[in-house]
């Protein structure tokens, strides 16, 4: 077993002498500054602040208190517009519907009449942006129900506490009460139907179902984190919940008698008219609490029927959205704002390890690309790429010609993404540092001194990214990089994270932040650190390069980070249970805003072997951020790596992944103008509440589904699949799933379960060395016909790839609706935008046919086979791009 001697000789293995010495003492650094700050403007001293510093190291501050208060009786009610206002004996009560089918709630207890206004980090269309929605006020005397086309909203009189219906008056929830302390906690708890399931809260290594367990919302640098681990780097409280009941009588046990009648009415009384968009076989809505403190959700953990979230301070604000799990995505993104277009090389491979030097090291990992024939878009360069770990430098022994070698590898269509962390080195020769005491830009205790922690430069300084100013300032800090020619940029350790062996990694409690000019402490700040660290290097890229879309990644963030960067899933082991445990991250990533997320392929600590490997490149060949990277000391972990078969096998998903580009493409723009994310679960437009419990297979887009191979040695899975009817991608053979079932499938290595559904057109293209150089002469379109009459509608989203003339109208969106009849197939293609795309033919398979078409016409013109495949029944011909295909059978 490791002793505490070895744990410190490995901490200086990698982290070095100063950094590791600095972290040895930061927990009692750290606990004397929130001793003497507890109150910013009444320090300790003394005898005082011996007895507060000796309460912290001995364990750790209690947050809940045991004694709450609550609402009491509404007093009095006034409606407005847009909802009403109530006032109860112990606090106000705002209802507000933004939408009809998305209402906001928050309670301002009379106690906590100094808590400050929630600032609105997580908005990005505020409330006036939103046209009014019609709400019908209906008083009785037990109750006061708003009601909309899409929700009631009901509020009790005796205790001021909310339960909500959908349209047709099915309870999504109901409070078991609500409740505060008068030093700041919050504690809201629902009651939750026997059958209903919750996913989301942002990147967490727990099971997918959230329900069931206490989660933790605190962004944390786990360094390293295994299944079950909680929390990590990206926390975000928002969840979606799905129900097939409503409340159980369990549950209503556990509401007051007060609480049943309220539900007893809202039952006789709150069905409203239905909207046909809002049209499930089971109710469904998405939880959002606006507030950054640091909370605990326990979603059944100590009562089964009960969800009880915990906030240690702020307000108590929160949005509820009804309607089916796509509309909920498109709500809840418009609320909060979506993924911009990424630069379309950020779908291409990525390759990464801690750390590729020097320069000559990077020179033959290019020609190792193009040696062994593997596609590639970007080399990532960890922290040793730096002088110093200086962020905004680059060491000039390792990295003499730093903007040759970009050029080099841009000629290669190679870009450099290097990676940007918020410490900054005490150094006073650093002029980084210089610049940042100067324009006072740094975190600091409430005597204004510089707080200094432990990172990897040594004791450093961390930027107060809620100061506009400092955003300001962090931003120009590109500059030299971006003249280098470097291309992208990734955000790390901005949980914030200091090295702390024993405690928080994190700043001390009472360290000051801007928050816009208003005050206030880390308590708050800490969760929106990473998102604001990448707000203010989007803003900075985007001042600096005005035409060039960013690229940047965040390993931390909070609601709202999908309008400033892409995301990772952090530092996770070459295992096959980190496999397995990345698709549940990814798709909770997703249903939380976060929809361009992926894993380090391979696992970042610990040593992949050629299997696993090969069946997580598999896997993440069909995520959005498709990056291999691994830590300090273990071996490489490149495709050719493990020799074959595993490169030949290698290689040729990574091929597949730059072929399926226009189609990728396609669901990132899904992401960028609906909120969709790209890896999607596999009950995401059927509504089967069987497929939510499917965490080891997804849907990328519209039109695949992927069920990677999760354990070593497997030739065959079962394959869940959703009601429909699935081609398999290899052998073009259908299945017909009447509702959703299993489906046994072969899958040797060489291959992975791979599925594309029935009446879509598939759209893709070349492979070549990388995206900027690959061959677009061709379009390729891959039909795959429905099982019988029907119709179906395939999208492709088009445009340069860069910049960003899309927004003025240069793209091009294009539909392909397939109508299908016992004799006939016809595809009709019709564009809209002005983006002229450089294909000039298209090359058509038909797949999955009984037998050969007797004729294929496009645009009136016939046009002859000029492949065909019996054994894959599927047919290839040349036709020029068209507007009306038709196939007769």
């Amino acid at each position: 077993m490791p002793t505490l001697l070895d744990d410190l000789q490995n901490a200086v293995r990698i982290i070095g002498v100063e950094p590791a010495l600095h972290a040895a003492f930061y927990q009692i650094r750290k606990a004397w500054t929130e001793a003497r700050w507890e109150q910013a403007d009444r320090p300790r001293r003394g005898p005082a602040q011996w007895v507060a510093f000796g309460r912290r190291l001995a364990r750790p501050q209690a947050v809940w208190p045991k004694r709450w208060e609550q609402p009491g009786r509404v007093r009095f009610i006034s409606t407005h517009e847009r909802g009403a206002l109530l006032s109860a004996k112990n606090c106000t009560l705002d209802v507000v519907f933004f939408a009809p089918d998305m209402v906001r709630i928050l309670y301002r207890p009379r106690v906590h009449a100094h808590v400050p206004e929630t600032i609105p980090y997580a908005i990005d269309k505020p409330l006036e942006a939103w046209p009014v929605p019609a709400v019908v006020p209906v008083e009785t005397e037990r109750a006061l129900l708003l009601r909309t086309e899409a929700l009631t909203v009901g509020i009790d009189l005796a205790d001021a506490q909310v339960f909500i219906a959908d349209a047709e008056g099915r309870l999504l929830r109901a409070d078991v009460d609500v409740a505060w302390h008068k030093d700041g906690a919050l504690r809201h708890r629902t009651a939750l139907a026997s059958e209903e399931r919750l996913f989301g809260l942002g990147e967490r290594a727990t099971p997918w179902q959230r329900r069931g367990r206490t989660h933790v919302l605190w962004n944390r640098d786990p360094s390293g984190y295994t299944n079950d681990d909680d929390p990590i780097n990206l926390n975000i409280p928002v969840y979606v919940s799905l129900q097939e009941s409503r409340i159980s009588e369990s549950a209503n046990r556990r509401i007051s008698e007060s609480a049943n009648q309220r539900i007893g009415e809202l039952q006789i009384t709150s069905h409203a008219s239905p909207i046909p968009d809002f049209q499930s076989p089971r109710s469904s809505y998405l939880m959002f609490y606006e507030n950054p403190h640091y909370a605990e959700f326990d979603l059944g953990d100590s009562a089964t029927d009960v969800a009880e979230h915990r906030f240690a301070g702020g307000e108590l604000r929160y949005y509820v959205i009804a309607g089916p799990l796509p509309k909920l995505l498109e709500r809840y993104t418009e609320l909060t704002g979506r993924h911009d277009l990424p630069p379309l090389w950020m779908l291409g491979y990525q390759q990464s390890r801690w750390s590729y030097y020097p320069e000559a090291r990077v020179r033959k990992l290019a020609e190792d690309f193009a040696r062994h024939d593997v596609p590639c878009d970007a080399i990532h360069l960890d922290i040793h790429y730096m002088k110093g770990y200086r962020c905004f430098t680059w060491d000039k022994k390792r990295f003499p010609r730093m903007a040759k070698l970009v050029a080099d590898l841009r000629a290669r269509g190679i870009k450099l993404v290097t990676i940007i962390d918020p410490g900054i080195k005490k150094d006073l020769a650093y002029p980084v540092y210089r610049s940042g005491l100067a324009g006072r830009h740094f975190c600091a205790t409430p005597d204004g001194k510089v707080y200094h922690a432990p990172v990897w430069p040594g004791l450093s300084a961390l930027p107060d990214f809620t100061d506009p100013q400092t955003r300001q300032w962090w931003g120009a800090q590109y500059g030299p990089l971006l003249e280098a020619g470097i291309a992208g940029f990734w955000n790390d350790m901005n949980e914030p994270a200091a090295f702390n062996p024993i405690g928080d990694q994190t700043l001390p409690d009472p360290v000051r932040h801007s928050l816009e000019g208003r005050g206030g402490d880390h308590r708050e700040a800490h969760n929106v650190y990473g998102m604001q660290m990448a707000r203010a290097s989007r803003d900075g890229l985007l001042a600096l390069q005005p035409e060039t879309r960013p690229a940047l990644i965040t390993r931390a963030g909070w609601a709202g980070v999908q309008r400033y960067a892409t995301s990772w899933t952090g530092d996770n082991e070459s295992t096959w249970a980190s496999l397995r445990l990345t698709v549940p991250m990814v798709m909770g990533v997703g249903l939380s805003g976060v929809g361009f997320t992926g894993p380090d392929v391979g696992g970042f600590s610990g040593a992949a072997d050629g299997e696993l490997f090969t069946r997580w490149m598999q896997m993440a060949a069909f995520m959005p951020f498709f990056r291999a990277h691994t830590m300090a000391g273990t071996p490489d972990q490149e495709p050719w790596s493990y020799g074959e078969p595993y490169l030949s096998i290698v290689r040729r998903f990574i091929q597949l992944r730059y072929e399926l580009l226009p189609y990728l493409y396609t669901a990132v723009w899904q992401m960028m103008a609906r909120g969709w994310p790209v890896v999607r679960p596999l009950g995401w437009d059927c509504g089967d509440g069987a497929l939510f419990d499917v965490d080891d297979a997804f849907l990328c887009g519209d039109a695949l589904l992927v069920a990677p191979v999760g354990e070593p040695g497997v030739i065959s899975r079962p394959v869940p699949l959703p009601p429909g009817d699935w081609y398999n991608f290899w052998t073009n053979e259908r299945q017909s799933v009447p509702f959703a079932r299993s489906v046994e499938t072969f899958t040797s290595l060489e291959t992975m379960p791979l599925f594309v559904r029935a009446g879509s057109v598939l759209p893709m293209g070349e492979y070549g060395p990388s995206v900027e150089q690959r061959v677009q002469k061709f379009l390729r379109l891959s039909v795959y016909p429905l099982a019988g009459p029907g119709e179906a509608v395939s999208e492709l989203y088009e445009d340069a790839g860069e910049g960003f003339g899309y927004r003025r109208g240069e793209y091009r969106l294009n539909r392909f609706a397939l109508r299908q009849t016992e004799e006939r197939l016809v595809v009709t293609w019709t564009r809209e935008g002005d983006f002229t795309p450089p294909y000039e033919h298209v090359e058509l398979t038909l797949n999955g046919l009984k037998r050969a078409p007797r004729s294929v016409r496009a645009d009136g013109e016939i046009y002859g086979i000029a492949l065909s495949d019996p054994i894959r029944r599927s047919v290839v011909l040349g036709v020029p791009p068209f507007e009306t295909l038709e196939v007769v059978l």
